[in-house]
């Protein structure tokens, strides 16, 4: 059983802090087969961590009853400098198990990671399948109350992960376990309830479906809102041009709207052609109005620029040669 008491968990981040959980009680009782689903990044493994006592809370309490396993999981688990064996050995250390029954344990689990010579070599040297094998052959190889899995079963090639299968079938049989998975169909078959993780709130569902498919319309509602564009219509080639010819005094149909009467001077009619050449010889008149005259006086070269920055001036001489050594100036 696992009993969480209005427990808060936040990680402090520069912009302030990020909250996993926010004042959230429940209780998960023994039997059980829990399914957790939520977004990359939700905190479904913290939460799990919490579960396993491996990460405490900011505040609240939380109670547990049985043996409950840690984090079985793909991210970490595994002491890089040290051999199968070795991790092997120390995970037994851990859970109590006498000496005596260690190398017993020890061999069933290399005879089930199916890792041959590499068993003894460092784990650094593995890639992720082999540890993902060396980690479910240890999670495996002990009796839990409740287990706690994160994304393990999902591991190794298609023969391996039959056999995972068969044995998690049996652990499930006659324990109870919580697991986070991508992989809904999994899900589906394996677990009767479910929880979804959002943005620091847990909602707890009693069927798996009702979980699952809350979560499929938490995305879908997502992605449409999305794909909707909202905002002032964007401008297309119609409009600028308009706008052009209003601000120049002329309408998209040739300027004849303001045409005015005819006896009115200046509101007759014009042609596009003359009306242009006009406008243009405006606009010059003005320009040259708004400038002052510039005349030869006040109007001076820029200096040359040397390679070394200073200004060249082409009034420089050079200043004659000294005479050589041993002769005489004339």
């Amino acid at each position: 059983m696992i009993r969480f008491e209005n427990v808060t968990k936040y990680y402090p981040t520069p912009k302030g802090r990020h909250y996993v959980l926010r004042n959230v009680s429940f209780e998960i009782p023994m039997g059980a087969r829990l399914g957790v689903i939520g977004r990359n990044g939700a905190g479904k493994t913290t939460l799990l961590r919490l579960m396993g006592g491996v990460d405490t809370p900011n505040a609240g309490r939380i109670t547990r009853e049985g043996l409950i396993s840690w984090p079985m999981g793909l991210g970490a688990g595994l002491q890089p400098s040290m051999t199968g064996t070795q991790n092997a050995r120390f995970c037994c250390r851990i859970q109590g198990v006498p000496l005596k029954d260690i190398p017993a344990m020890v061999e069933g689990m290399r005879e089930f990671s199916e890792l041959g010579k590499f068993f003894d070599l460092p784990a650094s040297t593995y890639s992720s399948g082999m540890k993902g094998r060396l980690k479910f052959a240890i999670a495996m190889a002990f009796d839990f109350d409740c287990y706690i899995i994160d994304e393990l079963t999902s591991t190794g090639d298609g023969g391996f992960r039959d056999k995972s299968a068969a044995v998690f079938r049996e652990k499930r049989a006659r324990a109870s376990f919580i697991k986070v998975s991508h992989s809904t169909n999994e899900l589906l078959a394996e677990c009767n309830s479910g929880m979804v993780l959002e943005r620091g709130k847990l909602r707890y569902f009693d069927d798996i479906k009702e979980a699952v498919g809350f979560y499929q319309n938490l995305i879908g509602g997502d992605k449409n809102a999305k794909g909707k564009k909202s905002g002032p219509r964007p401008r297309g080639a119609g409009d600028k041009r308009e706008a052009v010819m209003a601000a120049a005094g002329a309408t998209a149909n040739g300027g004849r709207e303001n045409a005015g009467s005819p006896g009115q001077p200046g509101n007759q009619p014009k042609l596009n052609g003359q009306g242009q050449a006009e406008r243009r010889a405006q606009r010059q008149a003005a320009q040259q109005r708004r400038q002052p005259p510039r005349t030869q006086a006040n109007v001076a070269s820029p200096p040359l620029i040397t390679p070394m920055g200073g200004p060249l001036h082409t009034s420089y001489c050079p200043a004659p040669m000294a005479p050589r050594s041993g002769k005489r100036s004339g």
